[in-house]
């Protein structure tokens, strides 16, 4: 299991949008993902999860992976929360 604690950049945080861009990319990995945000665990291929947790701009998660390419499912997803997930 890995995990890295990224903030959210996103001017309107993860909405429909950039959840959608989190899921997609997500799926692309064999590994259980998730994030925690505020004590609650959000599956990261959901993005019904994804919206669920309410994220904001400035709001720090903390991506977990666990499973064989847990690595680089962790470096992709962090790439991607730092680039603004296409925002």
């Amino acid at each position: 299991m890995v995990s890295q604690k990224v903030k959210i950049t996103n001017p309107t945080g993860l909405h429909l949008r950039p959840a959608g861009i989190l899921c997609k990319e997500a799926m692309q990995f064999k590994s259980l993902i998730t994030f925690v945000f505020r004590e609650s665990t959000a599956n990261a291929k959901s993005v019904l999860s994804v919206l669920g947790a309410c994220v904001k701009c400035g709001d720090e998660i903390e991506l977990v992976c666990e499973g064989e390419d847990e690595e680089e499912a962790l470096k992709a997803l962090v790439k991607a929360v730092e680039n603004g997930l296409g925002e």
